[in-house]
């Protein structure tokens, strides 16, 4: 493990990165929220149909 050459490689990410505008913000907030509320909801449909259908 050479650390000289990791440490290189995270701060070369690091200046490569940047801070999203707020349009793109939104728009990956957005998406974000849609997907955890339809797991939410995949998962309260799964959960209410083992309730009805007791094994």
């Amino acid at each position: 493990m050479d650390v000289k050459l990791d440490l290189a490689s995270y701060v070369r990410v690091l200046k490569l990165a940047s801070t999203p505008s707020w349009d793109e913000f939104s728009k990956i907030s957005k998406i974000a929220g849609a997907g955890i509320l339809l797991v939410g909801l995949l998962g309260f449909v799964i959960y209410a149909i083992m309730s009805a259908f007791p094994v």
